[in-house]
């Protein structure tokens, strides 16, 4: 053997192998399952706490004092919830939002059952027709709740214009003037726009649901009516359940729709606590009080949501 060739095996030999780059106990550190864990969750919890948090805590300092803009506050302890209770329009934005996300959630799974049951079949355009479904959320609050305020004008809304040509009326309603037909006129908007919501998801539970079981219910002796009874309506009740949640609480905590279509009125009769809320803080330029309306928003949202916990357990 040539002494270049022992003189390269021997550096071969001597030359250190190839290992990962670390960053010594640092890497080591960070690589333990626990601290990567606590790295990935630091990021959204820090935005959490500043962009939720920081206002929520905020807004529960604000309750317990006599705050007015541009004014420095004082203490006043529980001086706006005694004032809230003795203020009619609050507990009529209490009532209105109970009725309101009460009535909006109840039609809006009926309805979403309905649409998801006829959209599982087979029909032309149906790819199609389920784009057109999403056109309500597509669509921005605001700019589809400005098309509803023309189609509800009591002089050149559509609904009124179709009423008159139709013959069914010589004229038609003041859907946004009258107390009882606006609160009727923002329960339909919003289950308009959330329609889709129930119809997609339910549409989505009901697919996964096996075909083996209706054709055992259908050897038994089940017919239409019995398959959905006994089948289809058990498998989707948690589907429906988290969507009902779901809805509640963003039905509850509404505010673009109702202050555009109707600004809490006329005279105050489609407050929710949201618009009130705000029509103290902003317009009034009380931020006490408007924060006090905001956090009693909780426990009654808390106490919905109990109320649905208990009701669908016991069923």
């Amino acid at each position: 053997m040539s002494k270049v060739l022992e003189a390269s095996r021997a550096g071969a030999l001597s030359a250190p192998a190839h290992r990962p780059f670390r960053f010594g106990r640092l890497g080591a550190f960070m690589e333990r399952e626990s601290v990567f864990s606590w790295l990935m969750l630091t990021p959204p919890m820090l935005f959490l706490l500043a962009f939720l948090g920081y206002p929520f805590i905020y807004g529960v300092y604000l309750s317990f004092f006599h705050k007015e803009v541009a004014r420095a506050a004082s203490f006043v302890g529980f001086g706006n919830f005694v004032k809230l209770y003795n203020d009619p329009i609050f507990w009529q934005a209490v009532r209105n939002t109970i009725i309101f996300t009460g009535v909006a959630t109840i039609l809006k799974a009926s309805g979403g059952l309905a649409m998801a049951l006829v959209m599982n079949q087979s029909f032309k355009m149906k790819s199609v027709t389920r784009a057109a479904l999403l056109l309500p959320f597509i669509v921005p609050t605001v700019l589809s709740t400005v098309a509803w305020q023309w189609i509800l004008d009591p002089g050149m809304g559509l609904f009124n214009r179709l009423l008159v040509v139709s013959g069914l009326a010589t004229t038609g309603p003041s859907w946004l003037g009258n107390p009882t037909m606006a609160m009727i006129s923002i329960i339909m908007v919003n289950t308009w726009r959330g329609l889709p919501f129930f119809g997609i998801s339910i549409l989505a539970g009901l697919q996964t649901i096996p075909v083996d079981l209706h054709e055992s219910a259908t050897i038994d002796g089940a017919g239409t009516w019995g398959r959905f009874r006994y089948v289809t309506l058990p498998s989707l009740m948690p589907v429906i359940l988290i969507v009902t949640t779901f809805s509640i609480v963003i039905t509850f905590f509404d505010f673009q729709l109702v202050y555009v279509l109707t600004g809490g009125g006329p005279a105050n009769s489609t407050h929710l606590m949201a618009t009130y809320a705000y029509s103290l803080s902003m317009g009034a330029g009380q931020m006490g009080l408007g924060s006090a309306v905001a956090l009693s928003m909780v426990p009654v949202l808390g106490l919905l949501l109990v109320a649905l916990t208990f009701f669908v357990r016991k069923d």
